[in-house]
């Protein structure tokens, strides 16, 4: 055991009496970093100075949710397996998730207590999209009774909508010194299609003036009068020719449909 540690020691006292190796120029060369500083200074780099810039929910980006493609079938029973998706707005039919309140960017803006919404009536939405529980109420409510009954069999039948706004702290049609639209207060969403099981989608931009799919998408916007305060599409004016707008703004008149 003696003559396996003599000779690390007589190596260890060696190579404390070595100088520090220098340069061609006699100068020593730089010390290297220690791993932790040279982690700190790579993190310096990376990150960014200023914080996240505004977003049209008015949260910061990296708050936002992600608007990657809602699963469908199998794939959303998968999601709802996991947690993500239950009952919510006191309706087994409305699937999500709860949010923390949501403030918004300009005046009026803002949902006090928002929520996800996977599906509805066993309807995707492509991508969910975030409103109030009136809000969702109201669209499980025109789905079931309009949207389901409207399709029928089609294409195998109805298997989700697509969704190009929920959400969005703005004005409304994105014009400056416009009052806030519904969309700000959590209480509208805006429908581009409607997919079939087959796969078949029935576009409101294209098929709108269609000879068949006309007629079929001119009675699922009037389905939605009663359920929703206000609903427009391609006939109200040319800010809404590629999608149905729903909300639940209510007017003295009853449901304003155009």
């Amino acid at each position: 055991m003696r003559r396996a540690i003599l000779p690390a020691v007589l190596l260890a006292q060696a190579l404390a009496g070595v100088p520090a190796l220098s340069g061609a120029s006699g100068a020593p060369f730089p010390a290297l970093p220690s791993p932790a500083s040279a982690q700190t200074g790579l993190l310096a780099e990376l990150l960014p100075e200023a914080p996240f810039p505004p977003s049209p929910t008015g949260l910061p980006a990296a708050a936002e949710p992600a608007t990657a493609p809602h699963p469908s079938g199998p794939r959303l029973a998968a999601v709802a397996a996991s947690g993500r998706a239950g009952p919510i707005c006191g309706k087994r039919r409305i699937r999500g998730e709860r949010l923390a309140p949501i403030p918004g960017r300009l005046q009026g803006c803002g949902i006090s207590a928002p929520v996800r919404v996977f599906s509805v009536s066993g309807v995707a939405l492509s991508p969910p999209a975030i409103m109030d529980c009136p809000t969702a109420r109201a669209l499980e409510r025109w789905v079931r009774r309009g949207v389901r009954r409207t399709i029928g069999s089609l294409g195998g039948g109805i298997d989700g909508l697509r969704v190009i706004a929920g959400y969005s702290c703005r004005t409304r049609n994105n014009l400056p010194g416009a009052r806030i639209s519904e969309h700000g207060r959590g209480r509208a969403i805006d429908i581009a299609g409607f997919t079939l099981r087959n796969g078949e989608v029935l576009d409101v931009l294209t098929g709108w003036n269609d000879r068949r799919r006309g007629r079929l998408l001119k009675r699922l916007h009037r389905t939605a009068c009663g359920p929703f305060g206000t609903v427009l599409g391609p006939d109200a004016d040319r800010y809404h020719r590629n999608h149905l707008h729903l909300d639940t703004a209510r007017h003295r008149g009853g449901s304003y449909c155009r």
